[in-house]
């Protein structure tokens, strides 16, 4: 029964080791800054996925613009002709190239606006990833110290809010 007792004993002071050692602050620090350079670096490849399918349609619109202007050029020749059957199977071709056009014009858009929009969230959280790597590498270096004392609250002035308020707004106005 002592054995038993002294398993326990030791069990209870190994979860108690284990609950300590995930609760430290300066390893929570750490996983907190890993996830956020991951998150960082998931809008990053977001950003550059966009890239290439802006790219994409760009190629896409100005093979499709080409093609749309040689059909043009071969209706006229046809009915310069008065080959109207041949006019007309050059309209068939043409009426969809032009609706794959307005497509791509507005998908173009549409993946112009999300790239800008990323692009704005990375260099916002690249800027406050850099702040948070100081004040971790900082936090660390105090509790090495023997400094514990967590402080990652900073004083922010009034002047500070109304600066980026301020942004904000025009960031919205811009947008």
């Amino acid at each position: 029964m002592r054995l038993m007792e002294r398993m326990g004993s030791w069990l209870k002071a190994e979860s108690h080791g284990v609950v300590d050692a995930v609760e430290d602050k300066g390893l929570l620090l750490k996983q907190a800054l890993r996830d956020a350079e991951i998150a960082l670096e998931t809008k990053r490849a977001e950003s550059e996925s966009t890239k290439i399918r802006e790219k994409d349609l760009l190629s896409l619109l100005e093979r499709s613009r080409e093609e749309a202007e040689n059909l043009d050029a071969d209706i006229e020749l046809a009915l310069e002709q008065e080959q109207e059957e041949l006019a007309r199977f050059a309209a068939r071709k043409l009426l969809p190239l032009r609706q794959r056009i307005v497509e791509c014009e507005r998908n173009l858009e549409t993946v112009r606006e999300r790239r800008a929009e990323l692009d704005a969230v990375v260099a916002t959280q690249s800027n406050e990833l850099d702040e948070l790597k100081v004040r971790v590498r900082d936090y660390l270096e105090r509790a090495r110290a023997g400094e514990s004392e967590l402080v990652l609250d900073w004083v922010v002035s009034d002047e500070d809010v109304e600066l980026e308020l301020l942004r904000r707004k025009r960031r919205k106005a811009g947008a």
